[in-house]
């Protein structure tokens, strides 16, 4: 898969920010605004401002100069109208799931998505609100599912864990002709590799502690929709939740941003060279990344992804505990810990030794092991998988 059009515009959003009307003394890098309010000359224009906290700077829980600048930058990268930022990606999962549905409405999922995001949806049951999950990815099997209150679509593409590639424009056309918003967490494409509102998504979500920061030093999330659904969500889950980014953390997304392009390429090309020699291992019974050729990935691929991350998984032969936690204990390189998309290699399982089952009712093999392949050389981290596999 050769890179977008976009790139190079998509690089030029990474690397420099607009200053607008704030020259900010010819500062390269945007300063931190640490400040938590901001005050004003006469009361008239406070009360403006107070009225109108979207378009105004009133207190940092709302709008803030240097994540302002932040979020400019992500609407820009997914061609969005507007953007929020938040302290996590759970925090803008959660403003936008609260925000598309009410008591007595029904979300559907679609396959495997975040465990977080599926115990926030279970939470949710309290106030009234239901879901399922819909494991097939095809759309006549997704339309099946649908129920007369169903309101809200969340999906992952690819899904989690699996890594299974939904076709985004056909659920979007098919959302919209039942009045169903779709919110879609776009964290493992990134926006350089997926921009799923040119589909027809309402709602994409980021984890910027992943790819966007690209560090492991940030923990933050961001939402991009219309200016119809911000004006909306901004008064209620955004200010009212409080969930908001801080100036810091803001700093710390674009300067990631900066290098995001450069990054992506690394990752893709190191993964590359792994799910290829762990599709040919004798240990391995199925590998999961997009980016290896089948005619089912290049026709989703040549219309929805321009490229492919650095998360996949695969599927051990002996699908079992103590065969996962071997592998996993033999790693030198890779790293054993939670999260993805920085600079680091890690690994991990979902299966803790206690949970099997309940991994096979989620259609995830007991046997899986998950990768975050990072920037060290894609030869050091093979022998690394090599000699872990030699059981």
């Amino acid at each position: 898969m050769q890179p977008s059009d976009n790139i190079s515009s998509d690089q030029e959003i990474c690397m420099h920010f607009d200053t607008g009307s704030h020259p900010f003394f010819g500062a390269i890098i945007p300063p931190i605004f640490g400040n938590s309010l901001f005050v004003y000359p006469t009361h008239e224009e406070f009360v403006q401002a107070e009225k109108d906290q979207q378009n105004h700077y009133v207190y940092s829980r709302g709008t803030n100069p240097t994540v302002e600048i932040a979020e400019k930058k992500m609407a820009a990268l997914e061609q969005g109208e507007q953007c929020k930022c938040f302290a996590s990606g759970m925090a803008a999962i959660t403003a936008a799931i609260f925000n598309s549905v009410k008591a007595g409405e029904h979300v559907l999922c679609i396959s495997n998505i975040y465990k977080s995001t599926m115990n926030l949806l279970t939470y949710m049951e309290k106030f009234g609100v239901n879901h399922s999950v819909v494991y097939s990815t095809l759309k006549e099997d997704i339309e099946k599912a649908i129920l007369p209150n169903t309101k809200l679509i969340f999906l992952e593409n690819p899904t989690d864990m699996n890594l299974q590639l939904v076709d985004l424009k056909s659920i979007a056309d098919m959302a919209k002709s039942c009045d169903i918003r779709t919110i879609i967490d776009n964290t493992w494409a990134t926006p350089l590799f997926q921009k799923p509102l040119t589909h027809g998504i309402d709602i994409v979500i980021h984890s910027a502690s992943k790819y966007l920061g690209g560090h492991s030093d940030l923990v933050g999330g961001a939402l991009i929709t219309s200016e119809e659904i911000m004006k909306d969500l901004f008064n209620k889950e955004y200010l009212l939740f409080g969930g908001t980014m801080g100036p810091r953390e803001a700093s710390l997304l674009l300067r990631g941003l900066q290098t995001l392009p450069l990054r992506m390429k690394v990752h893709q090309e190191n993964t590359k060279q792994i799910a290829n020699f762990l599709s040919s291992h004798s240990a391995v019974a199925k590998v999961n990344y997009p980016g290896l050729r089948s005619k089912h990935n290049s026709e989703l691929n040549n219309k929805q992804l321009t490229g492919f991350s650095g998360l996949m998984t695969f599927e051990l032969k002996n699908a079992n505990y103590e065969t996962v936690k071997a592998v996993i204990n033999k790693v030198r390189i890779f790293k054993i810990g939670v999260s993805w998309g920085s600079f680091e290699s890690l690994i991990m399982s979902p299966n803790f030794g206690n949970n099997a089952e309940t991994l096979i009712k989620d259609h995830v093999s007991p046997g899986l092991i998950r990768l975050s392949v990072g920037m060290e050389p894609a030869e050091k981290l093979i022998a690394d998988l090599e000699q872990a596999l030699e059981l």
